[in-house]
């Protein structure tokens, strides 16, 4: 009652700030918190569609829509059936969904971006990019990652593709480059040659990668990602007058990159962006870049806001971020649209649905429904899987979303054999991971850290106490780089259990990977067959001031 209570007042809340909200001059970064990298961005009229990478998680390729640049509502995934593509058992951490790009044209739109662990690059496309987006189409004889597409003025469509197509690898280390071919988006066949068009804008530029085509003022601008999605990250650009080149690097270069601000900087690791022209013709960009916290990062890449000014220079066209800083700003003026705040996503989830909320995922495909959600609760099936795996293990989870946050839920879960659990997870990866699990006397907290992420490894047991009954509330408090674990027979009455744990083992500088940090419900039978199942009540996960 007392849940049903919060949620009510949860819900007028709600109504009150998105009716009530008066617009403000500034807005913050970053647009997107959490686990949102490589942001890719398209305008259709006065509405804006991001999407984002997912890699191993699903449903794949999340989508935004906006009206401001500011506020956005998740409205879907790209990739949202299992009929569409298989995230196979063995999928690695940080492989599968790498480096969108949406783009819309004649009323269609096209997400474009690679499998990896699968069949390579793909696109997918619909009406409505709330549903309904196609199967894949699979794009031969395209090697590489990070593809995208461009529509020239004559209606030709052109790909271009982050690899090295003219046998020129390992000239120095870390040596890529951007190729370009027509292609017939509809039927993912590309057409005539490939060309090579850089391999960076500097003599032994590293990963040259994430590459869009933009037509700006008679010009061709290419904008890439360069340095590899860590320290020396950075946004170059490069101009043309013909679409097949030559791409001449601008003298402005690199013109986005903390690289040099040293890694005590609060915002780092800034690129791989995409641009946008607004309706009253302002050009803004969207990227990814990293916070810390501690000197650790916890939330892994997310998505930046950046005013750009399109000036004429003397390498040509040349895009100027954040005029006057040339940084990534935590707090700035915000784009001159109409302020058009968003429900915020609920907090408590009762499961009181048909289906679940939009923002649960799954690790790799569902071979079989193994949950259920009815008359207020979900029932998760526990399965032989485990997240200690690369498999699809009975664990339902969404995005951390703050650097200090507070999770919950409430267990009923009863059992007389040793290897059947069920708890609350926080998840980076397949050995980076903390489990307070519930078994058939005792109440478990386990910490998994792989060392340097390869070779064996074991689950430690943190704390272990006795418990017999039926029912128990999880939940964890993260503050900064700590975690505090907790129990109890009902929300308003928990008990630490154990000490404050490391909340680094899920950071981006421990774990090395692509992917991000997740908190959520699971249940195991530990590599046996069983039948058991366990009830979740509700869930709630809430920024912490």
């Amino acid at each position: 009652m007392k849940l049903r209570i919060i949620k009510i007042f949860f819900l007028a809340l709600i109504c009150f700030n998105v009716s009530g909200q008066t617009a403000p001059d500034n807005f913050k970064n970053p647009i997107l918190s959490g686990f949102y990298p490589d942001p890719s961005i398209c305008r259709v009229g006065d509405t804006y569609y991001m999407v984002n990478s997912s890699f191993e998680w699903f449903p794949g390729l999340p989508i935004h829509k906006s009206k401001d640049l500011v506020n956005w509502k998740l409205i879907g995934y790209g990739l949202s059936k299992s009929t569409q593509i298989n995230y196979p058992d063995g999928l690695g951490n940080s492989q599968g969904i790498f480096a969108p790009t949406i783009r819309h044209h004649n009323g269609t739109f096209y997400i474009i971006c690679t499998m990896v662990g699968g069949d390579g690059n793909f696109i997918i496309t619909a009406k409505d990019p709330s549903n309904s987006w196609s199967d894949p189409i699979w794009i031969e004889d395209a090697p590489g990652i990070d593809p995208s597409l461009f529509w020239d003025d004559d209606g030709k469509c052109y790909y271009t593709g982050a690899g090295i197509v003219d046998n020129s690898q390992n000239k120095w280390p870390g040596k890529n480059g951007v190729w370009m071919q027509e292609i017939n988006p509809d039927k993912g066949e590309l057409i005539g040659k490939k060309k090579q068009l850089t391999y960076g804008h500097a003599s032994n530029a590293r990963w040259a990668e994430g590459p869009h085509i933009y037509k700006i003022e008679n010009e061709y601008i290419l904008l890439i990602g360069e340095g590899g999605t860590g320290e020396y990250h950075a946004v170059t650009v490069f101009n043309s007058v013909n679409i097949w080149g030559p791409y001449i690097p601008n003298h402005a270069n690199p013109v986005m990159t903390h690289r040099h601000l040293g890694k005590d900087y609060p915002i780092q690791q800034t690129g791989h962006a995409d641009l946008v022209q607004t309706q009253k013709g302002e050009w803004w960009s969207v990227m990814l870049a990293k916070r810390q916290v501690d000197g650790f990062t916890t939330l892994a890449r997310e998505t930046f806001l950046a005013k750009v000014e399109m000036t004429n220079q003397e390498s040509g066209v040349t895009p100027i971020f954040n005029p006057g800083k040339g940084l990534l700003q935590f707090e700035q003026k915000r784009p001159e649209l109409p302020w058009s705040p968003v429900p915020k996503i609920n907090e408590l989830d009762e499961f009181e649905g048909e289906g679940l909320g939009l923002e649960w995922n799954f690790l790799r495909s569902l071979k079989e429904i193994w949950y259920k959600q009815k008359d207020g609760q979900i029932q998760i099936q526990g399965r032989r899987e485990t997240v200690a795996e690369f498999v699809n293990p009975s664990f339902i989870a969404q995005r951390t979303r703050h650097l200090n946050y507070e999770a919950s839920t409430s267990l009923s879960f009863k059992t007389k054999k040793e290897n059947e659990k069920a708890g609350l997870v926080i998840y980076r990866r397949h050995g980076n991971h903390y489990q307070l699990l519930k078994t058939k006397d005792k109440l478990v907290l386990l910490k998994t850290l792989q060392e340097e992420n390869k070779g064996e490894f074991e689950p430690q047991v943190v704390v272990s106490i006795p418990y017999n009954k039926e029912s128990v509330v999880f939940s964890v408090k993260v503050d900064g780089i700590n975690a505090q674990f907790y129990y109890g027979e009902n929300k308003l009455d928990l008990k630490p259990i154990g000490k404050a744990q490391d909340y680094t083992i899920v950071a981006d500088e421990i774990t090395q990977k692509f992917n991000g940090v997740y908190v959520g419900m699971y249940v195991t039978s530990s590599g046996k067959k069983s039948k058991k199942t366990a009830l979740f009540d509700w869930f709630m996960y809430q920024g912490v001031e």
